[in-house]
């Protein structure tokens, strides 16, 4: 990955790499953290929605930040966000499209645990192909793009120098795995999976940590039987492609993006950081 000044005015996305788009993402997340943590900080509004979960002011005032950003794409792909799709906007999620969760983990967000994170992500032909996943109260930034890279990124002060970045790994399964399960949202399907596996640990993580997580190395597997939206799994997805890892539908195949048919819905799904593990243990 090569060092890259702030954008211009418009994005070149057809003549940019994929790190370049996953960075132009990053700063896309990043330019959500400051009004993202001031309503952490201070309390903010929250009410349920019609599917009765929660969303806030910190929701929107990142949506509308980030949509805002992502605009100096050139050419402009269609965004599906998650608040203005709940709102009422129509869903264009064919071909390429912009995938947003301004604030993916509320739950955590509102128990102040800082789980929570700022999901941005980029689909071309139903597969992520660039994605940015921001933990602004931990200060953490993943991107994924040819290449998956964390680093430690301050809220308010922008993208960190190219020096700064860290490439990561998935690794390889063995015979002791760690899983990575949901803080909030548990389910027994996902808990007599893992029982069918050798696994020596289980951690709890909100939001799409999981995925990042497993990018790092720092597990081996996380199973996903409860519903999700395409949003919130996108940006992670990426970053854990891009570490070499996979996730997979109970087919066995790769997880796509663009089933407008099912409104953004994803079905069940296992994250792998190894590529080989599903075959190996079973799951396909």
């Amino acid at each position: 990955m090569n060092p890259v000044p702030r954008r211009p005015i418009p994005f070149a996305l057809d003549r940019s790499t994929r790190d370049d788009i996953a960075l132009f993402l990053a700063e896309a997340a990043l330019a959500a953290g400051p009004a993202v943590m001031e309503e952490y900080e201070r309390g903010c509004d929250v009410r349920s929605k019609e599917d009765g979960s929660p969303v806030t002011s910190a929701d929107h005032r990142a949506e509308a930040i980030i949509c805002e950003h992502l605009a100096r794409m050139a050419p402009s792909p269609p965004i599906c966000a998650e608040e203005s799709t709940a709102a009422g906007t129509p869903i264009r999620a064919v071909g390429r499209f912009l995938l947003v969760d301004p604030l993916d983990g509320t739950r955590e967000f509102l128990a102040h645990n800082g789980e929570f994170t700022i999901n941005v992500a980029l689909i071309e032909g139903g597969a992520p192909i660039a994605g940015a996943v921001y933990a602004p109260a931990i200060e953490r930034l993943w991107i994924g793009g040819d290449a998956a890279f964390v680093c430690e990124a301050p809220v308010g002060e922008g993208l960190p120098d190219i020096e700064k970045w860290q490439r990561i790994r998935a690794r390889r399964a063995t015979e002791s795995l760690i899983a990575l399960v949901s803080r909030s949202h548990a389910d027994p399907q996902s808990e007599s999976f893992l029982k069918r596996l050798p696994v020596r640990e289980a951690r709890d993580a909100g939001s799409s940590l999981k995925f990042c997580l497993i990018a790092e190395g720092l597990g081996d597997v996380y199973p996903r039987f409860a519903p999700t939206m395409e949003w919130d799994t996108a940006a992670g997805d990426a970053v854990l492609r891009a570490a070499g890892g996979v996730v997979l539908d109970p087919d066995g195949r790769a997880l796509a993006y663009g089933k407008v048919d099912r409104g953004l819905r994803n079905g069940h799904f296992v994250a792998w950081g190894d590529a080989t593990a599903a075959e190996k243990f079973g799951y396909c």
